[in-house]
């Protein structure tokens, strides 16, 4: 019998046959997927012929391809629609990849070739990009201890399997507490709520086979629930289980979990000779150091917690006035900060959301890709793994440039967050192939569905990691698309969110849900004016989760993960009544794996850069200035990996951003 996930994919565009796959197939094909990947391995190791980028750079490039098939699909539905089976899976595949990773990196014979070539690589006329790859394959090799032998080389095995499998845990612990855990709302729960957010929950009581509204800790039903119920009490119990995820006890709590990894973490970084895990993660970002980094999120800290603390007492005020003689506390802040929106701005948001519809911000998206890229986007009818799912074909001047998939609502079986990823890359090596690309987002689902203006920001944010990966014009995969220094992965997508704010953008795409009017010119202004509101405490909750994630993993890891980050918070003088962003037990971007450890603070060093960038356009012709445009793909986005992430930005702009523009953007400046 044949597998679907190995035989060649005769689909449109060679998507994966959705349709065709079942969960019994991942298994066998992973293990036949692995034993081919070592062969080809072997085969490069081992060859009698002397090294050469072709015959060992371009051989590991075409390398693996049938097992980044079999990956791409499986971690595409285990993240974004999830089952038992589905987990289990993971829980099994996770060592056996660790395993394979580090076989790879100890295959000696290889390593000798790939320094043989760095030792020569002045005379092997290798265009920019080949030099690029070869130092990145080299670098790679050291930092997964290849130099490493003996003892010490199977204790950083033994460190990345066990690293893979607290990941994996880590992850499905969370899924469970946010899939265990829902509110159930009667009639006079519902006073205050607007109507969106009661048909959202009537929703998500139906999706669960109940026949009232419920609240589940979905971020897109517990936010504005937190913004709009007047009972405390509610909100009290709302907040309460939206924090202790990952710490209820039992089974499911990742605060083991979080101290091993960080452990394992720093012997890994001592085995390679770095002081501590930061320093050794930071080496390849554009912060180089932890001392840049801190030295980045104190500069933005200091007037953001005055600003905040500023805030918490004209909360607390309008609090004391509604009768209540108590301290402002987290589940209050969201709560009145709404009802000062309200006075201040005469801005409210059930009255905005009628305006963000989803289908019609997508196609805002869509819109500003034309007028930017030329891009444009013709719906595909593809076998995908999910009815939510919707596929567009993307063209450029009647060529295809590749497939976007959107998976728009949240759901109990996907992770919450939003994310981006390539489910196949561009490349023009071994064979020429466009990308495949996926945005996977957590909206409450409605008739038509309507957004918050933070959703809308969501939806461009992850738009721009796509176009990232869909203008990617590089040879190699490994430098293709979103491949670049975590630090700078960011500035597309948050670059791009600055087309929501463009005042003509919505002019045209925020049009009523019921009367298709366009956004009322006040009401436009409003939203402009207040894109600023609150900032003291959206930067206050996402600053100290960076540095809490900062000092996790600088010197000595702490045995208690919990008061390290009490530690923190109370040095830095976290204002009582705001929490991080994401505290450790749910702190996914830190150790659900290792991409942002150390690196949750590269959100922020690319705000710097994007609000730079934006000034660009804007010290040019507008939003829409063809010439940055160009510049923006030729530079940026088209170049991937290609280039030092310093020297692509340098191109652009001609130099670096100081934090200015970011404190003015947020409205921080003094």
């Amino acid at each position: 019998m044949t597998n679907p996930l190995l035989d060649e994919w005769n689909t449109p565009f060679a998507i994966a046959p959705f349709n065709r796959i079942s969960d019994d197939d991942f298994a066998p094909a992973l293990d036949a997927a692995l034993a081919l990947a070592r062969t080809e391995i072997s085969a490069i190791a081992d060859t009698a012929e002397p090294p050469s980028f072709a015959n060992t750079i371009e051989a590991l490039e075409a390398s693996g391809k049938a097992l980044d098939r079999v990956l791409s699909v499986f971690y595409t539905v285990a993240g974004a629609d999830s089952n038992p089976a589905r987990q289990a899976l993971q829980r099994e595949f996770a060592p056996k990849l660790a395993a394979y990773s580090s076989w790879v990196y100890a295959q000696k014979p290889l390593f000798a070739r790939i320094a043989a070539l760095w030792d020569q690589r002045d005379d092997l006329d290798l265009t920019d990009e080949q030099a690029r790859v070869l130092m990145l394959a080299h670098r790679n090799f050291l930092r997964h201890g290849a130099a490493l032998s003996g003892a010490q080389e199977a204790r950083m095995q033994a460190i990345m399997s066990r690293l893979a499998e607290l990941g994996t845990a880590f992850t499905q612990n969370l899924l469970a507490d946010e899939a265990g855990w829902r509110m159930e709302l009667v009639e006079n729960d519902l006073e205050g709520l607007p109507d969106f957010l009661i048909r959202a929950a009537r929703a998500a009581g139906a999706e669960a086979g109940l026949e009232g509204p419920v609240i589940t800790l979905s971020r897109s039903l517990i936010v504005p629930f937190l913004q709009f119920s007047p009972r405390r009490d509610l909100r009290k119990q709302a907040f309460d289980a939206w924090t202790a995820r990952g710490a209820n006890g039992g089974a499911t709590d990742n605060r083991a979990i979080a101290a091993e990894t960080l452990a394992l973490r720093a012997e890994r970084a001592e085995l390679l000779g770095y002081d501590s895990f930061a320093d050794f993660k930071l080496e390849t970002e554009m912060a180089k150091t932890p001392a840049a980094v801190r030295d980045l999120l104190m500069q933005v800290w200091v007037p953001a917690k005055a600003q905040a603390d500023r805030d918490a007492r004209v909360l607390a005020d309008m609090m004391h006035k509604d009768g209540i003689n108590d301290d402002l506390a987290p589940w209050d802040w969201r709560y009145y900060a709404e009802k000062r929106r309200q006075e201040e701005h005469d801005l409210d948001e059930a009255e905005l959301k009628p305006y963000l519809q989803l289908d019609r911000m997508i196609e805002a998206a869509f819109a500003c890709a034309n007028r930017l890229f030329g891009l444009e986007f013709k719906p595909v009818d593809l076998p995908l793994y999910h009815p939510d799912c919707r596929a567009w074909e993307v063209t450029r001047d009647g060529a295809h440039v590749a497939v976007f998939i959107g998976d728009y609502f949240a759901r109990a079986s996907k992770r919450s967050g939003a994310w981006c990823s390539a489910m196949r890359s561009q490349a023009k090596f071994p064979v020429r192939q466009g990308p495949v690309v996926i945005n996977v987002c957590n909206f409450a689902k409605g008739a038509p569905a309507l957004l918050s203006y933070d959703d809308a920001r969501t939806l461009f944010h992850e738009f721009g990691h796509a176009l990232h990966q869909m203008l990617s014009d590089v040879t190699y995969e490994s430098v293709s698309g979103t491949s670049v220094a975590r630090d700078f992965v960011e500035l597309p997508s948050q670059l791009y969110e600055h087309w929501l704010e463009v005042p003509e953008v919505l002019a045209e795409f925020a049009t009523h849900a019921d009367t298709g009017a366009p956004m009322p010119q006040k009401l436009l202004e409003k939203v402009l004016a207040a894109a600023t509101f609150d900032m003291g405490f959206q930067t206050v909750e996402y600053v100290a989760s960076a540095l809490v994630d900062l000092s996790f993993h600088e010197g000595a890891p702490p045995a208690d993960p919990m008061q390290r980050q009490a530690e923190m918070l109370a040095q830095i003088g976290m204002p009582a009544a705001i929490t991080m962003r994401h505290a450790t037990p749910q702190f996914a971007h830190v150790f659900s794996g290792d991409g942002y450890s150390s690196g949750y603070y590269s959100y922020m060093w690319s705000e710097v850069m994007d609000a730079d960038a934006f000034a660009s356009f804007e010290e040019a012709g507008g939003a829409f200035d063809p010439s940055r445009a160009r510049a923006l793909e030729h530079h940026i986005l088209s170049r991937g990996g290609s280039a030092d992430a310093e020297a692509l930005y340098l191109a652009f702009r001609g130099r670096l951003p100081g934090v200015e523009a970011l404190l003015k953007g947020r409205g921080l400046a003094a």
